[in-house]
C-alpha cells in the first residue's frame, strides 16, 4: 500500500475523476468551477495543476470601505499553493519567484503571450487588454471565496442554475485541460479513495467495449447500471 499523503496522490487524477468523485460524495457541483479554462501554457495535455488554495478577495475599486492590503498580494503567496486572483504578466513573474504552482481566475486575463513564454499555468474566464486598475483592488487574503458560473441566457431559473462553489482557503485545486475543480481538505482521503475505483472500472469498462461488447452491457457489468 502506498504511503504517499492523499493529496500527493490527487495529483495523478484528471478533473474528470475527481468530479465524479465528489459527485459520489454528495457534492451537487462535482468542486467544478464551470467557465474556467487554460490560457497558458499552450502544450495544455501535459499540464495539470494541482495544490492547495491562495484565495484573493477583490472589491470593486470605487468601494472606500472594504480593507484594503498592507502587501501586494503576490509577494504573500506560499510556495506551491495555487492563487485565485486577477492577474497580469508581471504578477507571473512574482508568482514563479516565489515558488507558486499557477494561477486560477474567475475573471479574465491579460498578458497572455508573457505568462506562456513562462510557462506559468493559468486558468481564467477569459482574455483582456484590460488590467486591474481602476476596476477592482485586493482587500483580503486567505478567505472563502463563492465562485458562480456566468449565467446563460435563457437558464435563469434557480433549477436550471448551477450551484455555486466555495472555495476555502487551503482546499485542493486541480485543473486540467477539462477544467477546474475544488476539493475540500477534508474529503481529499475519501476522493483519492473513490477515483482509484472509479478508474479501475473505467479500464474494465474500456476493455469490453473495445472488444465489442457495448457500452451498455459493459456499464451494466462493472459499473452496475
Amino acid at each position: 500500500m502506498s504511503t504517499s499523503p492523499p493529496q500527493s496522490a490527487l495529483a495523478t487524477f484528471s478533473s474528470c475523476e475527481i468530479s465524479d468523485a465528489l459527485i459520489k460524495l454528495g457534492l451537487p457541483h462535482g468542486g467544478h468551477i464551470p467557465d474556467i479554462r487554460m490560457l497558458s501554457p499552450t502544450t495544455s495535455g501535459e499540464t495539470r495543476l494541482c495544490g492547495p488554495a491562495y484565495t484573493v478577495q477583490m472589491v470593486p475599486g470605487s468601494d472606500k470601505t472594504s480593507p484594503k492590503l498592507s502587501s501586494h498580494f503576490v509577494d504573500t503567496a506560499p510556495s506551491g499553493s495555487v492563487i485565485n486572483a486577477v492577474w497580469g504578466g508581471l504578477m507571473t513573474a512574482g508568482a514563479q519567484s516565489r515558488g507558486a504552482l499557477g494561477v486560477i481566475i474567475s475573471g479574465r486575463c491579460r498578458d497572455i503571450g508573457e505568462h506562456r513564454s513562462s510557462g506559468f499555468p493559468v486558468f481564467a474566464r477569459g482574455q483582456s487588454t484590460l488590467g486591474q486598475s481602476p476596476f477592482t483592488r485586493p482587500s483580503a487574503i486567505n478567505v472563502p471565496l463563492t465562485i458562480s458560473a456566468i449565467p446563460t441566457p435563457g437558464f435563469t431559473e434557480p433549477e436550471t442554475t448551477f450551484p455555486a462553489v466555495e472555495v476555502r482557503p487551503g482546499d485542493w485545486l486541480v485543473a486540467d485541460e477539462d477544467g477546474v475543480v475544488c476539493v475540500p481538505t477534508e474529503l481529499v482521503p475519501k476522493v483519492v479513495e473513490l477515483a482509484t475505483k472509479g478508474r479501475e472500472v473505467d479500464a474494465k469498462c474500456l476493455v469490453d467495449i473495445r472488444e465489442g461488447k457495448g457500452v451498455q452491457a459493459s456499464f451494466k457489468l462493472h459499473r452496475g447500471k
